[in-house]
């Protein structure tokens, strides 16, 4: 004779993992869309000055960043002091940098995008005019003539 087996109460049957890749490259795929990759670690202090009127870029991938103002932290400011200073990229550079900087910028890019290449000057409120002029001269020796002033949106000026 055959002995019949009772059932044993299973209880919750287990969670089907078999789509659990799908839904992890899913978000993989998402996040690595949407998210921007930061473009450069500042190592000065820009605060933008205000402008009512304010356009945004179009192609930010055709801007070159220069950045002036006075160097973030105690330890830089011992090193180069509390005067506007300029950066390219990741480093402090000298008004005569700014034409090897346009040139390698260039070369990064490809052939048919030079002539729509633009230089952005995010240049700290308190920065003085003259080395703003300095960099604008630079520029035009190194015939960058696209030239773009960071500002922040203000909805009024102060008179």
């Amino acid at each position: 004779m055959s002995r019949f087996k009772k059932k044993k109460s299973g209880g919750v049957p287990a969670i089907s993992t078999s789509s659990l890749p799908d839904i992890i490259y899913m978000l993989l795929f998402f996040f690595m869309v949407s998210t921007t990759m930061k473009e450069s670690t500042l190592l000065v202090k820009v605060k933008a000055p205000g402008a009512t009127e304010v356009k945004k870029l179009e192609k930010k991938s055709l801007v070159s960043y220069i950045y002036v103002g006075v160097p973030l932290g105690a330890k830089n400011q011992a090193i180069f002091g509390t005067e506007p200073r300029i950066q390219l990229n990741d480093s402090y550079a000298k008004v005569e940098d700014i034409r090897d900087f346009i040139a390698a910028e260039r070369e990064s890019m490809d052939e048919s995008d030079r002539p729509f290449m633009t230089t952005s000057i995010k240049a700290d409120e308190t920065v003085k005019m003259g080395v703003v002029v300095d960099i604008k001269q630079a520029l035009r020796k190194a015939s960058a003539l696209k030239i773009n002033y960071s500002s922040r949106k203000v909805t009024s000026v102060l008179k």
